[in-house]
């Protein structure tokens, strides 16, 4: 199970630092597009990425996952709602979040039997 969960970790912060992070701290206009849709001022990009960063990087130090999961759940709730707020397709862009924030916490919950201890699926 501890395999397979920093599979998924690793699978999660591959597609983070790939498709979020790197576009938003080089500025590329596939980052720029979707702030400019919900309604965000560009100022705000290599902040957002270094926030991302800082959430993967705490996410994927075993001392400090939970409070990555935590602030990555954060992170995750604020794109949810900004999504939700232009009325951006549900199921593509909008629950987006939600799939991911679901892979973080599964990921953490195979990898850390304190997580397990405390979400136990069969008791």
């Amino acid at each position: 199970m501890k395999i397979a969960g920093w599979v998924l970790s690793g699978l999660i912060a591959l597609f983070m630092a790939a498709a979020s992070v790197a576009p938003k701290l080089l500025q590329l206009d596939i980052a720029m597009a979707p702030m400019e849709v919900v309604g965000w001022p560009q100022k705000y990009l290599v902040l957002i990425g270094l926030i991302e960063l800082a959430c993967m990087v705490l996410f994927l130090i075993p001392r400090t996952s939970l409070l990555g999961a935590v602030l990555f759940t954060g992170l995750l709730g604020g794109s949810l709602a900004a999504n939700l707020r232009v009325d951006n397709p549900l199921f593509s862009h909008t629950l987006f979040s939600l799939y991911l924030g679901i892979a973080v916490w599964a990921a953490l919950w195979l990898r850390d039997a304190k997580v397990r201890s405390v979400f136990p699926l069969l008791r």
